[in-house]
């Protein structure tokens, strides 16, 4: 005697064709409680025709670890998710990737801001990994999360060549390179050259570049590429890029220009500009956005080039983008225990850097927030790269794993501080106070505060 098929794992609730024999469940027939409330949760009537049998489960993989860990409360499961997705079908990212329109953000910083920006000015539903996970396992969960024909994700800088093998975007948005968790990362020259063997291989004469002029790093990383959209956006940071990419030679910069003897230079053909306004194609755009500083204003252009490069007229686009007032926590105020906080992500020298500016004249008081885990890197050393010594005049409170670190820091600058063992022992400012974390540090933050 055949034993049946328990019918809450029939074919039927995939939603494909069922076998031969199986008993489909009838819509008068009583849920069985959690095992059907779970397959339900991973169905795919989403999923397109052309999925083998192998795809079909490995989404429902995803679906389910994703769900499970969302229970458990062991994180938002994009990533554990995607890696089960990935075992089961190894080319599932290709298969999901197919026929849909994709830009495919990276860059040292800004890229979560800049990819939250594309997709808010594509002015309809995209499919995005808004919870940070940006390699392979991310960019799974997120297409399988949504079936829209728009895609826009973020990409971890080590992860770009494998991320255009598989998903074969339409626009590759390049922001800056600069040094960041040398630890496990790799020394940013060596990261250079991986862009550029990527952006010159297969696929590029359908494939838009959209580039920024003004770091050497990113435009040797461009250089090979069939199809570049130069955009000159302000790009403060150049302590990683003082010598020529292509022949180490001191590169010798002119007011907003740079050059190398040996020919290598600031592309002249620029497609955007910002200055004292922004102008695409040569039209002006009224760019004034809710998001701080001129970093920002950096990552809006490059996000209405791409926009513009998929169809959306960016004086459109441009409204959308303005009204974006934070992304993931970031440049949002926070309420803790009678303060109010303004949460600013910061993670490496040149995100620092960024960050001192805003805060430099609006505040007296700031705390900073450094931690050491794996994901904000072990070797806090970076810390001797950061300009604190912008910071004199104001009282920096130390906080995180690290705060002694910091304070280290601190005192060879000359800057005001306090070591904070206990964050409830800081008296509560009538004022908004600005909190700079790195990744970990942000997350606890975020975490432990309530919106305002």
């Amino acid at each position: 005697m055949t034993t049946p098929t328990p019918y809450w794992f029939q074919p039927a609730l995939l939603e494909t064709p069922p076998l031969s024999g199986a008993k489909v469940l009838q819509k008068d027939q009583p849920p069985p409680g959690w095992s059907f409330c779970v397959f339900r949760l991973v169905s795919v009537k989403s999923m397109r025709n052309d999925l083998s049998l192998r795809d079909r489960v490995a989404i429902g993989g995803v679906r389910l670890v994703n769900v499970a860990s969302r229970v458990l409360k062991r994180g938002s499961g994009t990533v554990a998710g995607g890696q089960i997705g990935l075992l089961v079908s190894p080319e599932l990212l290709k298969k999901l990737a197919r026929g849909r329109r994709t830009v495919l953000v990276t860059g040292t910083n800004g890229k979560t801001t800049t990819t939250a920006m594309v997709g808010a000015g594509w002015g309809s539903e995209v499919a995005t990994n808004d919870t940070g996970a940006n390699m392979l396992a991310g960019h799974v969960a997120a297409l399988v999360g949504s079936a829209s024909e728009h895609v826009v994700l973020e990409v971890d800088e080590a992860w770009l060549a494998d991320a255009v093998s598989s998903i074969e975007p339409e626009v590759v948005v390049l922001l800056n390179l600069s040094r960041d968790q040398l630890d496990r990362a790799s020394e940013v020259r060596q990261m250079a050259e991986r862009w550029r063997k990527c952006l010159a291989g297969p696929g590029g004469e359908t494939r838009l570049v959209v580039a920024n002029a003004n770091d050497p790093l990113v435009v040797f990383a461009a250089s090979d590429a069939a199809r570049v959209l130069w955009c000159d956006v302000p790009t403060d940071w150049q302590a990683d890029a003082r010598s020529c990419p292509r022949c180490t030679r001191a590169l010798v910069r002119t007011g907003t220009s740079w050059h190398c003897e040996c020919g290598f230079a600031k592309p002249t053909t620029l497609g955007v500009t910002l200055r004292s306004g922004l102008v695409i194609h040569g039209r002006e755009v009224p760019l004034e956005l809710s998001l701080p500083g001129h970093f920002n204003e950096a990552n809006a252009a490059m996000a209405l080039a791409a926009l513009y490069e998929v169809g959306i007229d960016p004086v459109v686009a441009v409204a959308r983008i303005n009204a974006v007032r934070g992304v993931a926590g970031r440049f949002t105020r926070r309420r803790w225990h009678g303060h109010t906080l303004e949460l600013l992500l910061a993670k490496n020298p040149s995100g620092f850097d960024a960050l001192i500016t805003t805060v430099q004249d609006g505040h007296q008081d700031l705390w900073i927030a450094i931690n050491a885990r794996i994901a904000d890197g072990r070797d806090p050393s970076w810390l001797y790269d950061v300009p604190f010594e912008r910071l004199k005049g104001h009282r920096v409170w130390c906080l995180g794993e690290r705060r002694l670190d910091l304070a280290a820091r601190l005192e060879y600058g000359g800057v005001d501080f306090e070591v904070v063992d206990d964050p409830d022992l800081i008296p509560v400012s009538p004022s908004p106070t600005a909190l700079l974390a790195n990744y970990t540090a942000f997350s606890e933050w975020l975490e432990r505060s309530d919106s305002c």
